[in-house]
């Protein structure tokens, strides 16, 4: 009763299972409680017409010709002997692996091609989307590559992304399924094109699109499209227009190739401590922009309603620069820590004994009722500080203490990495950085030229994720001679 939850799950219900192939990925999972317990779809998974989940495998059969794919449900399985997705058939009537790796009836074998019956469709259609953008995971241990997979969902859209030099293949299609390109629903040809419109001509007429220019997410980062397409080309349906964040040329791109030392400094490595150049914060190398949500609700009193005003009294008057006759905070306006957002003011009761002497004199001769409010503006909280890119005021049907009106304002921080930040690359290698140097203070290479990031080495052996040093030295020959390689996991070919 109540299903099962992080604290009563057991470690038989947590562990893979064998019918987890092709559905569920074995290796991205939470790393908290609920380990185990929530999974990710495989990359080829499919929910079947009794809402099973189905896997897609290759029949192999000399008889026939063409080919033949099967999805088949954790049940059906068990009675077929399947190959491994990189298990060669026939080429020219010649059998180029006699003997293949193979799993019947939850066990793993090694049988004869000719026994045989179905073969994996993919090398790594068992893992998740997260667990198949790491290269060389296969030289991961899989806590590191359950990290990894992680934290790719937790990097941070940069200013100016690029596109990864080492990858596995899938990035293109990770960005065309995220959403956050813009791809030709028609053919025809841009006759213009800036920063916040695309104009298509064809079939007789026009059509203009617009770009997400500066639009917020759920966690506070920065959605911003650039568009690809150049004036007078022609376009063809299905074609990338516009570029999204964290994406250059409709390839995922969620991070920066930069010069990587492996080696001790001097104890500023220490544990997961990682040391920079300051190279990577003056050419914004890992800048990031994000936009910030503030908002205030104006409310009916039993005194009155609040009003929203640029005069506050007691407050010093640079604090109210940036507000306009309504008391709003200026569209554009830069605003440091302590401005003054929304100006509002609150009526209060104030007791007989509390009133000023000049204003029971009022009261008592004049008949005058002195109104007194209480200052409860909107104010930029400590630490932030930013350019004010929107204001909206949300006017509600009847304004109501149960239905208030509220304003919101969008500001726009651009934030250049520094001490405390979190550093991560594919392979679960995480640290926060401890110092950022001096370019003349950093270790260099032979030829003069200094890195920019320094790792411990000691991360690496005990951690078991060597695939980060094949990364390395596969990027560093991909950046010499300008070539990008695209390398499918558990895929490798070795010359013999």
């Amino acid at each position: 009763p109540g299903g099962l939850t992080g604290r009563t799950a057991s470690f038989r219900i947590r562990d893979i299972h064998s019918s987890h192939y092709g559905r569920i990925c074995p290796i991205d999972t939470s790393e908290g409680i609920n380990v185990g317990l929530i999974g990710s779809l495989s990359i080829h998974a499919k929910i079947g017409p009794w809402g099973s989940l189905e896997s897609p495998f290759y029949e192999i059969s000399e008889r026939s010709t063409g080919v033949r794919m099967l999805f088949l449900s954790p049940g059906r399985d068990e009675y077929f002997t399947i190959a491994a997705g990189n298990s060669l058939a026939l080429n020219g009537n010649l059998q180029e692996e006699q003997v293949v790796p193979a799993r019947y009836r939850q066990d793993f074998l090694t049988i004869a091609w000719e026994r045989v019956h179905l073969r994996s469709i993919f090398p790594f259609q068992y893992f998740s989307i997260g667990a198949s953008l790491i290269p060389f995971i296969e030289h991961n241990d899989a806590n590191r590559a359950l990290m990894s997979s992680n934290m790719q969902r937790q990097a941070v859209p940069l200013s100016r992304s690029e596109k990864c030099i080492v990858g596995t293949g899938l990035e293109r299609q990770a960005a065309l399924d995220s959403g956050a390109l813009y791809i030709a629903e028609r053919e025809g040809r841009v006759v213009y094109t800036d920063t916040d419109k695309i104009v298509l001509s064809g079939n007789g007429g026009t059509l203009s699109i617009r770009l997400d220019q500066y639009q917020r997410s759920n966690k506070n980062t920065c959605m911003h499209q650039k568009p690809r397409a150049r004036r007078g080309k022609c376009i063809k349906k299905g074609q990338i227009l516009a570029d999204g964040a964290a994406t250059v040329g409709g390839e995922l791109s969620l991070g920066k190739g930069i010069l990587v030392a492996y080696m001790p400094w001097e104890g500023y490595n220490y544990e997961d401590a990682v040391l920079i150049s300051e190279r990577l914060v003056y050419e914004d190398i890992y800048t990031s922009f994000h936009i910030r949500k503030y908002e205030i609700q104006i409310h009916v009193t039993n005194q009155g309603p609040e009003r929203v005003t640029n005069e506050i009294p007691h407050l010093e008057a640079h604090l109210l620069r940036n507000l306009d006759k309504n008391g709003i905070v200026m569209l554009g306006s830069w605003v440091e820590t302590g401005d003054i957002l929304v100006g509002k003011l609150t009526p209060q009761v104030v007791k007989e004994s509390s009133y000023a002497p000049e204003d029971r004199l009022l009261r008592a001769i004049l008949g005058i009722q002195v109104s007194t409010s209480k200052e409860t503006c909107l104010k930029l909280p400590i630490g932030a500080r930013g350019r004010v890119i929107d204001v909206r005021w949300i006017h509600k049907k009847g304004g109501s203490s149960y239905n208030p009106e509220t304003i919101r304002v969008y500001i726009s921080q651009k934030r250049d990495i520094k001490v405390g930040d979190k550093v991560a690359g594919r392979h679960g290698n995480k640290g926060i950085i401890s110092k950022i140097l001096p370019r003349q203070d950093m270790p260099y290479l032979e030829d003069g030229i200094p890195v920019d990031m320094v790792f411990n080495p000691l991360g690496v052996p005990s951690r078991m994720n060597v695939g980060q040093i094949f990364e390395c030295s596969l990027g560093l020959a991909g950046n010499l001679l300008n070539r990008h390689y695209r390398i499918a996991p558990f895929d490798e070919r070795y010359e013999q």
